[in-house]
């Protein structure tokens, strides 16, 4: 049975032109019982086909195509949790280690240093040895093979031979099995995928086409040859490979060698632990400091000190059901750090003597009477009459939320004091992918396509999607009346149809904050951000909540500043 061990999505930006959902579907509907994942340089979409694999009964694979100094590209796949780990650490060491944060590159070097755990694939047609062998010649290319063999051992290195109906492919196919055959290393099949269905080669021709922001006219010698570069039944593959057996029974056998890591389940993520934790279980360290606080502010007598202390036993119950007291007792490590920043950012200002609090809780979280004595909300939630059950109740299904708004300038010091207690290995933002929309597709698709400049963007600044597609606003745009049916304004508007919500990039979130006591760099790639001193990991908001994170918000809050 083929297995499809070669595979882009959207994520492989402006190089894939299906999300991975659509491709883990479609190779459920196919019959295929797995699929590897291997965007460029990144795990950016890893996490979705994953848990839309398990939902599907399809076992996903995690790999990725990484891009080597010399630009040339080889496939890895995680087999094992320390296979994965590796493969985050490479995947952070080729976009931490260049200075251009948009051109990741590996040193081939590291990857013979830090190969465990993985099974390396010779790549696509400009993979490793494809490289070689059209630069140096066979020679050269045996060479190289015979040290891949030395390196990795011919139960770790294969050689990819792929097929799409491109002219010298069969040639090249050929060579590199005698290649591998010379220096007896096994072959595997792929077929280099970079959408869910045919149709979609369109979508995909536009978008090399703005990444490389020309036309499409202009996009020729980059572009792939034909439409051949979707996700294919099975059987189909077999018959492509008639000659080559071995290469796709190799795809069944490296699949079920992979069953030993599943990324929905073996991550180990922790959450660090508070300070004093090696002194003190946390249930009581979270119960002595919340008491004690209790008697400075519910002095014996005060109005609300019976509700108090009832109020204080029933979220202490709850906190411990849900074993959360170290969640909140590092909270309370991270709002003391607010308090240190806050000190020094106002020192040597009328600030400092304002007893003006580092920052403010709020949402759901001002509810809770823990969260008050902890100083994380500035609110008396017993005075106010607040309910908690929307912050912590006993059917709680995930870690409550807790947000703190801070000045600009204060949290920008206390994120770069989070990566110095915690350490730079351990901490990351979270990400967010800003996606395909309206005015954005108009522009890109319609340079694409070599439409009018003017027209498009007076299309892009007057469209704003309130009567559906791009075809029903044009028909109503003073002007442009009939044009969806001439041939490039039909185009136009079907890609916008297929490109909406579609990730153009990564960015990152407004607050979101990941810590962990295990480096997080095993656990997902880390990446610099567009700001300077910004690291941000590979997934959003939604991936980490899938991956069981514990996200903490720093947020800026521009009225604060101005208040101080």
């Amino acid at each position: 049975m083929y297995i499809e061990l070669h595979c882009h999505s959207a994520f492989s930006f402006l190089d894939g032109a299906s999300l991975p959902e659509q491709l883990a579907l479609t190779a459920s509907q196919l019959g295929y019982p797995a699929l590897a994942l291997t965007d460029h340089d990144g795990l950016y979409g890893s996490m979705a086909f994953a848990q839309e694999s398990q939902k599907l009964g399809l076992q996903a694979i995690t790999g990725a195509e990484l891009t080597l100094l010399d630009d040339s590209h080889v496939t890895l796949l995680a087999e094992t949790p320390e296979g994965y780990a590796n493969l985050c650490r490479l995947i952070t060491e080729a976009h931490l280690g260049r200075e251009d944060r948009r051109d990741p590159r590996l040193d081939f070097a590291s990857l013979e240093a830090r190969h465990a755990g993985l099974l390396v694939l010779s790549g696509c047609r400009n993979g490793l040895l494809p490289a070689v062998l059209r630069r140096d010649g066979p020679a050269a290319a045996r060479r190289f093979a015979e040290r891949c063999r030395a390196v990795f051992g011919p139960e770790r290195f294969f050689v990819e031979l792929q097929r799409n109906f491109v002219r010298g492919d069969r040639a090249l196919t050929m060579a590199l099995k005698d290649l591998a055959d010379s220096v007896q290393l096994g072959v595997v099949a792929s077929c280099n995928v970079h959408y869910h269905k045919r149709e979609r080669h369109r979508l995909h021709d536009a978008l090399v086409a703005i990444r490389h922001r020309t036309t499409l006219d202009g996009s020729h010698s980059v572009r792939h040859a034909n439409s051949e570069f979707f996700l294919r039944p099975p059987d189909e593959v077999e018959e492509l490979f008639r000659d080559c057996p071995d290469a796709v029974a190799n795809t069944a056998a490296l699949a079920e060698r992979c069953r030993a890591f599943d990324l929905t389940r073996d991550l180990g993520y922790t959450f660090p632990d508070f300070r004093g934790a090696d002194l003190t279980p946390a249930p009581r360290a979270l119960a002595e400091l919340c008491r004690a606080k209790l008697e400075q502010l519910y002095a014996p007598g005060s109005t609300h000190r019976e509700s108090a202390q009832r109020r204080l036993e029933q979220e202490l119950t709850l906190i411990e059901h849900h074993r959360l007291s170290g969640f909140f007792l590092v909270y309370h490590d991270l709002f003391d750090l607010a308090r240190e920043v806050a000190a020094d950012v106002r020192s040597g200002s009328r600030r400092a003597h304002a007893n003006l609090l580092p920052g403010r809780g709020r949402g759901s979280s001002v509810s809770s009477i823990v969260c008050y004595l902890l100083g994380l909300s500035h609110i008396d939630p017993i005075a106010n009459g607040l309910f908690l059950g929307r912050f912590l109740n006993d059917t709680l299904a995930s870690v409550p939320d807790i947000d703190l708004d801070f000045p600009r300038e204060i949290r920008e010091e206390l994120i770069r004091r989070v990566y110095k207690r915690y350490g730079d290995e351990h901490v990351g933002l979270v990400c967010s992918f800003p996606t395909y929309r309206l005015r954005s597709t108009v522009r890109e698709i319609g340079k694409a396509l070599d439409l009018p400049p003017g027209e498009i963007e007076q299309v892009a600044r007057l469209a704003d999607r309130r009567s559906g597609g791009l075809a029903d606003e044009l028909e109503q745009l003073p002007g442009f009346e009939g044009r969806t049916t001439a041939p490039l304004w039909k185009e136009l508007c079907e890609l916008a149809e297929e490109i909406a919500g579609l990730p153009r990039h990564i960015s990152q979130h407004v607050g979101g904050m990941v810590i962990s006591s295990r480096p997080l760099v095993e656990i997902v790639p880390l990446e610099r951000a567009a700001m300077e001193d910004r690291v941000v990991c590979q997934w959003d908001k939604d991936s980490c909540d899938d991956a069981r994170f514990i996200k903490i918000d720093f947020l800026a809050l521009g009225m604060l500043s101005l208040v101080e």
